[in-house]
């Protein structure tokens, strides 16, 4: 799950970590009344999106007085912004943050995650911040350094030296930064989180340490023991289906093809689409109906993929193991009538009882085209979808 910067700098100063001074603001008005109580000769208007790229598509603006803020603010509130981290589609600016402008000495980049290689909590920093990281872990990877934390002992003082030091900090700074690599530690492990990203950390010209931009994603497991992590979420970032469908235990992901998919387990679900289009075809979808499958979960995948008018064929590919392909079956045509599926349904069952299911589905009256391997399946709903 992710929050918008506003949201992070806040948990931010909670935890110790240094931010600029900034509100949010859900209108221009507000902005400018937020402008004119911060106080100082300059502000920068942010738009608040969950997504990387703003200020390189008008999302970040910089304003020399308050009317600039406030017809700032008018132009991006309302808008969608796309960034190369949004579809074409892009994200809508509901909300902006409003700081005050800091000179910068220079740019850094810092952020803590979980280093699935070496199953460590690790500290990634570089002095080339403000920039894409992994433009330069490809370009100049020497310029990267890593500090893996030992889960027993924690974040020790001579890793936020070495640190540092690879910065170039001096004096006071080194320990600064000691504060804000634990605050972010601290953060982590306090909230489940599974990255905290500042880029950039600036260095201001009297050599005080800021967050001048914070990322923090969640784990998505966990969000549910922290209600007021999961009071931040803003449903208006994300897909309304994927949000519908998380409701009804289901894991569905928008694709840009016409053959919707449905299918028990993510695995095979990435096996379904990868085979649908080697057979020719584009799925419409990811989705997931989990293992145990049942009709009003069946009955909400069938709706999710209807919603989508692109929709021209739909594949399902179910193996029947928690659950007996008789079940399923029972299950399809529930849904199919109740849903009123007009599209043509093709379904490879495999699995506990799987000839009773496929029997099931023979010579309903309904568009339902059973398959007896996935192949065939797939091949029969590409057909399917090109003739429709």
């Amino acid at each position: 799950m992710n929050i918008h910067e506003y949201q992070a700098k806040q948990l931010f100063q909670i935890f110790g970590i240094p931010v600029p001074d900034g509100k949010p603001a859900i209108t221009a008005d507000g902005a400018e009344q937020v402008a004119r109580e911060l106080g100082g000769d300059g502000w920068v208007v942010k738009a608040q999106v969950h997504a990387g790229g703003r200020g390189k598509v008008g999302g970040v603006k910089l304003a020399k007085n308050l009317a600039e803020v406030a017809g700032f603010s008018r132009d991006m509130l309302g808008k969608r912004i796309v960034t190369i981290q949004t579809d074409s589609a892009g994200l809508p600016v509901n909300s902006l943050l409003i700081e005050k402008i800091y000179p910068i000495k220079r740019e850094l980049y810092l952020s803590i995650l979980v280093d699935r290689a070496s199953e460590r909590v690790i500290f990634i920093a570089s002095a080339a911040g403000g920039m894409d990281i992994e433009t330069v872990a490809h370009e100049s990877p020497e310029q990267i350094i890593s500090v893996q934390i030992h889960p027993a002992a924690g974040l020790q003082a001579y890793q936020c030296r070495k640190v540092a030091y690879t910065l170039g900090l001096k004096g006071y700074q080194i320990k600064a930064l000691g504060k804000i690599m634990q605050g972010m530690y601290d953060l982590f492990l306090a909230k489940d989180a599974s990255q905290i990203e500042i880029n950039p950390l600036i260095e201001t010209h009297s050599g005080d340490l800021l967050a001048l931009d914070a990322k923090i994603n969640f784990d998505d497991n966990a969000v549910t023991i922290h209600p007021e992590i999961l009071a931040m979420k803003d449903p208006s970032q994300e897909d309304d289906k994927e949000n519908h469908a998380h409701q009804f235990g289901l894991n569905y992901i928008t694709l840009e093809g016409n053959i919707g998919c449905m299918v028990n387990g993510a695995g095979l679900a990435m096996a379904t689409m990868d085979l649908v289009k080697l057979k020719g075809g584009l799925p419409a979808n990811f989705l997931d109906v989990g293992g145990g499958t049942n009709v009003e979960k069946v009955c909400e995948a069938f709706k999710l993929i209807l919603s989508d008018n692109s929709v021209k064929a739909v594949l399902v590919n179910i193996f029947g193991g928690i659950v007996q392909c008789d079940v399923i079956a029972a299950g399809i045509l529930a849904a199919v009538e109740q849903v009123h599926v007009t599209v043509p349904v093709v379904v490879r069952l495999e699995g506990t009882n799987v000839e009773q299911g496929r029997a099931l589905l023979s010579n309903t009256g309904h568009k339902i085209y059973p398959a007896d391997d996935l192949a065939h399946a797939a091949e029969q709903v590409v057909a399917l979808a090109e003739a429709a």
